[in-house]
Formats: structure tokens, sequence, C-alpha cells
């Protein structure tokens, strides 16, 4: 089907040209550590990144022998390292779990094969671990390994609903099908950084700044304002 053909594709690329038009284009750099970022990832889910970041860093800081000392570690040991990521009774079993499977598997601390195992197939390993869900493996492929997975959190799902991408009520793993049927995957990390910027600094969830936007005539909230909740 031709872009003229497909309006949808049509108004995502065109909100990629704005976006990166606004925003510059953000150019991947490989060097980040997957299982690093595997479990940063999970301590950030439901709270912001200063907190995660700390409890990070806290648990590094503290097993600094390395994931072993945590994989092996009273879970009451971890959960007060991390409690400022919240939900730490949660993701204190979640990275022990995580950490058991990943050393099992591959007889070692690292998920760098990664790199070289097919996109769909590195996905469903991924969400086979404890607490990690679509939004975690995409962002553990997407950053570390470049691959073609789209990461879908809070400002990328308020922004495709908005803009009328996806329905008003779809949810983070239909937007990411979306997004990445209608994108190629060499776009998939600017678009990515790009909108969640765009989320932080203008289309913000309370008191969208629309007089600002680059996007505003694109936009179905813009232009249906009165009938959104």
């Amino acid at each position: 089907m031709s872009q003229e053909d497909n309006p949808l594709r049509a108004k995502a690329e065109e909100v990629y040209a704005r976006l990166l038009e606004a925003y510059g284009e953000p150019q991947w750099q490989p060097g980040q550590n997957a299982l690093d970022t595997l479990i940063g990832t999970i301590l950030s889910a439901n709270t912001n990144d200063v907190n995660s970041g700390r409890a990070f860093r806290r648990l590094k800081e503290r097993f600094d022998d390395g994931w072993d000392a945590v994989r092996v570690a009273p879970l009451d040991d971890i959960k007060h390292v991390i409690r400022t990521a919240g939900m730490y009774n949660q993701k204190a079993p979640h990275i022990v779990g995580a950490l058991e499977r990943v050393r099992q598997d591959w007889g070692d601390y690292s998920l760098e094969h990664l790199a070289e195992t097919p996109v769909d197939e590195a996905l469903a390993y991924l969400t086979s671990l404890p607490g990690v869900g679509h939004k975690t493996a995409s962002i553990v492929l997407l950053f570390c390994f470049n691959k073609g997975a789209f990461p879908v959190d809070t400002h990328v799902q308020r922004i495709t609903q908005r803009l009328g991408v996806s329905r008003r009520n779809a949810g983070p793993e239909q937007i990411k099908r979306i997004w990445e049927e209608l994108m190629p995957a060499d776009t998939y990390y600017a678009l990515h950084l790009d909108l969640i910027r765009h989320g932080r600094e203008t289309c913000l969830a309370r008191g969208p700044r629309c007089e600002a936007c680059p996007l505003q005539d694109l936009c179905d909230y813009y232009a249906q304002r009165g009938e959104w909740g």
C-alpha cells in the first residue's frame, strides 16, 4: 500500500519529521550494558528516574561483587537497598528471579548474546523473565542493541492516543505494534526519545501546551478538545 493509500502511515511519517525538526535526531551509541539496563528498568516501574536511579546505584554499591552477590543475597537486604524505587516487595524477587534465569540459561550474567538474536525471539525471551514486560524488553533491545523494538511509556502512549495514531483507549502493547507497523525500525530510537521529550515539554499530561505544539494541525485532541474527558 502506498503512502497515499495509507493516511495513518503518512500521518506517522509527518509526526516523525516534525519531531526531528523540533528536537533533533538522537543518535544511538553502542556500549550500554544489557543486564544493567534490564535491572534498572525493572526498578523504574511506577516511579521516576531519580528514585529508580538512586535504587540502582545503591544496589550496585551494596553488592559490589557483582550480580551473583545480588542473586544469593537475602531478599530483605535487597528490599532495603532498593526501597527508594517503591514496590520493593515485588521488584526484589523479580530481580533475583531474572538473575537466576539468565545465569541458568547462559552460564553467566550477560545478555549480550541477544545482539545476534532475531527481534521476535529476543523479545520472547526477555518477556519470559520475571517482572519483564514488553516495555522493559523493548528498552533493552532498542537502547542496548538498536534492534527494531519500540518501547511505549506513558508519554508515548498519551501522545499516540491524542494524535489519533491509535484509539483513545489503546494499551501500550497495541501502540507498540502500531508504530512498528507504520514506521521503519531505523526510526525507532529517535522517534521514541523525541516523543518522550515532547511529552515532557509540550504535550503534558495535564495542561498540554497546544499553542506551542508543532503537531497541532495533526492532532485529534486539539481538533476535538471539547469532546475529550
